[in-house]
C-alpha cells in the first residue's frame, strides 16, 4: 500500500513518528512535508495530498495539523476525497467501515502518539464494508 503524508509545522514532530511507524512496517511512504518547526500555511499540504488521493495516485493518506479541523476542511473539497477527523480508535474504524475513508486527519494538539499510532494501524488495516454504505457513498458525488 503506497500512502502520502503531510503535516503542518504543528503536527510535524507526530507526522515524523507517524512516517517513520509506516517505514518500519514495509509501507511506501511519500512526505509532502512540512520539514521543519517553521510556520507554513496548511491548505497547501491538505491540497498537495488530497490531490494525489483523488488521482489515485496513492491508496491511502495521512493528516496532520494542531486540531485537524483545517485539514480535513481543506482536503474534503476534492472529488473523491472522503477525509475523516477522527479523535479515538472508535470513529477510525468506523470512517473505513462506514465511509471508506481515504484521509486520516488527526489533530497534533488532541492526540498523543501511541493512541495516534494505534489509530494510523487501523486506518491501515479495516476494509470498507460496502453494502448500504456503498449507495449512501454514491449519493454523495451525486
Amino acid at each position: 500500500m503506497n500512502i502520502i503524508v503531510g503535516s503542518d509545522h504543528a503536527g510535524f514532530d507526530l507526522k515524523e513518528q507517524i512516517r517513520n511507524f509506516l517505514s518500519k512496517k514495509g509501507y511506501n511512504v511519500k512526505d509532502v512535508g512540512t520539514f521543519s518547526h517553521e510556520s507554513v500555511d496548511y491548505p497547501l499540504i491538505a491540497k498537495e495530498v488530497a490531490q494525489n488521493i483523488a488521482e489515485k495516485k496513492f491508496s491511502r493518506g495521512i493528516l496532520l495539523c494542531g486540531s485537524g479541523i483545517g485539514m480535513s476542511i481543506t482536503a474534503n473539497r476534492f472529488r473523491n476525497v472522503r477525509a475523516a477527523l477522527c479523535h479515538n480508535l472508535y470513529t477510525v474504524e468506523l470512517s473505513r467501515k462506514h465511509n471508506d475513508a481515504n484521509i486520516l486527519v488527526l489533530g497534533s494538539r488532541i492526540l498523543g502518539s501511541g493512541l495516534a499510532l494505534e489509530m494510523v494501524d487501523i486506518f491501515l488495516h479495516t476494509d470498507f464494508e460496502g453494502g448500504r454504505h456503498l449507495r449512501r457513498l454514491e449519493e454523495i458525488d451525486t
